[in-house]
């Protein structure tokens, strides 16, 4: 498996290509990870309720073709990040309809879909989404001098019952107002103090720049080790027949 190389520098990795595709591909995911999940989970409780009856095979056969066609959409965002992937399936040796769908459901590679789609969803959907949070509130961060007066806050003063009203932003725990006590943390309400934490959110964002890409790297890597096809017991038997030659395959 190849990937791209990560500049050092960490200015030089905000401009490059393999962060932005990292971003996109954490971020894609945490959108269509649940859409995915539920149309498959869908067709296959379906399909399992229904297989009683007659009725249940086709949504069965349907919903194979469905996690079929979502792990090959997977293997297709794959390229963002590293090779492209190829997924192999067994053929269907028998005849009928039964036959269609044994061949489809006793085939492991099926099953690899299914532990991608379904088993790992929920990891690796905390993964992407906590990578991403802490890289957008940083984002965020760093345009705080532009908007830091807009929002506007009502705290309660002493037990009175009194209130009082402040504008800026709280970064920790400001019960009773930027200086009320007990309070801890930093209330961004000068713009000495936005500048201030603009600047420290751009040195943790250029730094953390380097843990989304080896978060959207390890989603990959999952993905990779699970939608790869595996080893056929007749490949070198194909390339032989597929090479050029008086073996070769006639169109």
């Amino acid at each position: 498996m190849s990937t791209r190389s990560v500049s050092r520098n960490p200015v030089g990795l905000l401009f490059s290509p393999v962060l932005w595709a990292s971003a996109w591909y954490l971020l894609a995911y945490l959108v269509i990870g649940w859409v995915l999940f539920a149309v498959a989970v869908t067709l296959v409780v379906g399909g399992g309720l229904l297989s009683l009856t007659l009725a249940g095979l086709p949504v069965l056969l349907a919903a194979a073709a469905v996690i079929r066609g979502f792990a090959n959409f997977e293997r297709a965002r794959l390229r963002a990040i590293t090779d492209p992937v190829q997924g192999a399936y067994r053929e269907v040796t028998g005849s009928g309809f039964l036959a269609r769908i044994r061949a489809r459901w006793t085939d492991p590679a099926l099953w690899r879909d299914v532990a991608y789609l379904f088993a790992l969803m929920a990891p690796l959907l905390v993964l992407d989404f906590a990578v991403i949070v802490i890289w957008l509130v940083l984002l965020a961060g760093i345009t705080l001098p532009a908007w830091y007066q807009y929002p506007h806050q009502t705290f309660a003063i002493g037990v009175s019952g009194n209130s009082q009203s402040a504008h800026g932003v709280q970064l920790g725990y400001f019960p009773y107002g930027p200086h009320g006590h007990p309070s801890w943390g930093i209330y961004v309400d000068t713009l000495q103090k936005a500048l201030l934490v603009a600047a420290a959110c751009l040195i943790l964002f250029l730094l953390f720049n380097y843990v989304l890409v080896a978060a959207a790297r390890l989603h990959a890597a999952i993905a990779r080790s699970l939608l790869l096809a595996g080893d056929d017991p007749l490949r070198e038997a194909k390339e032989v027949l597929n090479r050029p030659g008086p073996l070769a395959r006639r169109g």
